[in-house]
């Protein structure tokens, strides 16, 4: 069945309370260009207006729903979704990829922020039946903590993201057999999510969980279709369609992120080299930007010379929204925004590598909306934005590729 674009497609991944995000951002750099990509290697489908790509690729889940379990142990896997929704949704993964292996009934999720106390209940941002609803028959799900189950007792597993049968085999199931209950620590040895070469017991519970599983909760859903909204308002000399760029200023000051422009390829883009960018690849003046930083920095001012309809959460949120989602306590909920903004967005721009570009692909991919477009530094005046297509579109080796078709 053909995917709406118009929807929000509920994304999902793997576990943790701990992430090792640090410096992460210099071992995953965007793929260098390819240069003789066409748009055909997108969607036969596909039509070019200019630098807007239109007809997108439907696809269609084609993962098999596992068969139910006959039995189930007595033990709980429980864990947190840390660091914002590019991480959740592996978290999710993960967690249920174990879970399912134990024979263990899963611990619905709290959410912690990166901030000491920043710590939030499971329904504050995503939708509790839907998650139940989509795992029945998969893993038992307890939404409430089991009274038996105390975190300050529980063995603290690590677990590597897209965990194998025989990791939970040698590190895993010898702790919960001998414990009873666990809780799981998610890290990340890489940031990409290409697909593997060869297939996994796994890959339909990997797929399932994160692409089937989570799904913004109302009035969360509600605010990121406002913004979406009134971004497609202020678009009317581009048809409704806007770009979204993930540009976060925080990040680009780091010196991690301070490449050469004189290597093919870069971990990260500042704002005047996006303006560049896209003006070079025929983005006019009158088109709509959105960006991933939260509020107006000064350094954005050369961006936004280039193109002056660009805009943050906090000038296009609604007004009786912004007390609770902008402010200083509501990282999470900023990055939740964000994620889903990028993701329904006609064109998605990742100024900056690493899992959340990689996890909106996947979700871009699931949907249909295949524009992705890796910035580079183009030598000269004017270049085809079909020649910028994220590799996890024109190789199709994106993860999601193993989930849909």
């Amino acid at each position: 069945m053909a995917v709406d674009p118009r929807q929000i497609v509920a994304g999902v991944l793997t576990v943790t309370m701990f992430v090792m995000l640090g410096n992460m951002i210099t071992r995953d750099h965007f793929y260098p260009v390819d240069s003789d990509i066409s748009i055909h290697s997108t969607s036969k489908q596909s039509l070019v207006t200019g630098p807007w790509m239109k007809g997108g690729e439907s696809v269609k889940p084609c993962w098999t729903k596992p068969v139910p379990q006959a039995d189930q142990s007595q033990g709980f896997v429980t864990f947190s979704l840390t660091n914002g929704p590019e991480y959740h949704v592996s978290q999710i993964a993960d967690a249920v990829i174990v879970a399912r292996y134990l024979r263990a009934t899963l611990v619905i999720p709290d959410i912690r922020g990166s901030k000491p106390g920043d710590k939030r209940k499971f329904e504050d941002i995503y939708n509790v039946e839907r998650f139940v609803r989509s795992l029945d028959g998969v893993v038992k799900v307890e939404t409430t903590q089991p009274a038996e189950v105390s975190s300050r007792n529980l063995a603290v597993v690590k677990v590597p993201n897209r965990v194998s049968e025989d990791y939970i085999a040698e590190n895993i199931e010898p702790v919960f057999t001998s414990k009873g209950n666990i809780r799981l620590a998610t890290y990340f040895p890489s940031v990409n999510m290409k697909k593997t070469k060869e297939k996994s017991n796994t890959d339909s519970i990997a797929c399932m969980s994160m692409f089937g599983t989570l799904e913004l909760q109302p009035e969360v859903n509600e605010v990121v279709e406002s913004m979406v909204e009134r971004l497609r308002t202020l678009s009317s000399k581009s048809k409704g369609q806007f770009v979204a760029v993930d540009l976060r200023v925080d990040i680009l000051e780091k010196k991690s992120c301070q490449g050469d422009s004189s290597l093919k390829s870069k971990s990260c883009y500042g704002p005047e080299e996006i303006g560049m960018f896209l003006r070079k690849i025929g983005f006019n003046k009158d088109t709509t930007l959105y960006l991933t930083q939260s509020r107006w920095d000064s350094s954005l001012d050369a961006l936004k010379d280039l193109f002056p309809k660009t805009y943050t959460k906090e000038s296009i949120m609604p007004i009786d929204k912004k007390a609770k989602f902008l402010d200083s306590e509501s990282s999470e909920l900023e990055k939740v925004i964000d994620f889903y903004m990028c993701s329904e967005s006609d064109v998605f721009v990742p100024a900056i590598s690493g899992l959340f570009y990689a996890n909106v692909a996947g979700k871009r991919i699931a949907s249909g909306k295949t524009q992705i477009l890796v910035p580079a530094d183009i030598p000269g005046s004017s270049a085809a934005s079909t020649d910028y297509i994220s590799h996890y579109v024109s190789k199709k080796n994106h993860f999601a590729y193993s989930c849909f078709c």
